[in-house]
């Protein structure tokens, strides 16, 4: 069984040598369908604009919020093609995680000359 760790590391790798290859710039949605196709090539599970159901007390909407990629039921992956990643990105990103129950989320802006610089590991307590 993999664990988060181990599937953060091989996002991230996955992410660096796609941005290597593709360069900043392209929308959202071109890194998010490349990035989810490499990681499948890499026999990893990956769901891609994840549907999640939202509950509150009594509200129950089926599809309350979409997740750009969840990777092995383990691991979200939140992508922007941003100039700069504001607090609210990072806020978006742990709502989500709280409302999965998940423990581990990579929010990754592409719009940056060096990947690295844009990749945040965003834990989740519980």
């Amino acid at each position: 069984m993999i664990i988060e760790n181990e599937i953060s590391r091989i996002i991230i790798g996955t992410a660096i040598k796609l941005h290597q290859d593709l360069g900043p710039g392209l929308l959202e949605s071109a890194y998010e369908t490349a990035l989810a196709f490499e990681l499948r090539e890499k026999g990893l599970n990956v769901r891609q604009q994840a549907a999640m159901p939202f509950v509150y007390k009594e509200i129950r909407q089926d599809i309350g919020y979409r997740i750009d990629l969840i990777v092995e039921n383990k691991v979200i992956v939140e992508l922007k093609s941003v100039e700069a990643l504001a607090s609210v990105h990072f806020c978006q990103t742990l709502t989500y995680l709280k409302l999965s129950g998940l423990k581990l989320a990579l929010l990754i802006n592409f719009n940056v000359p060096v990947l690295k610089d844009g990749v945040h590991r965003i834990v989740n307590k519980l």
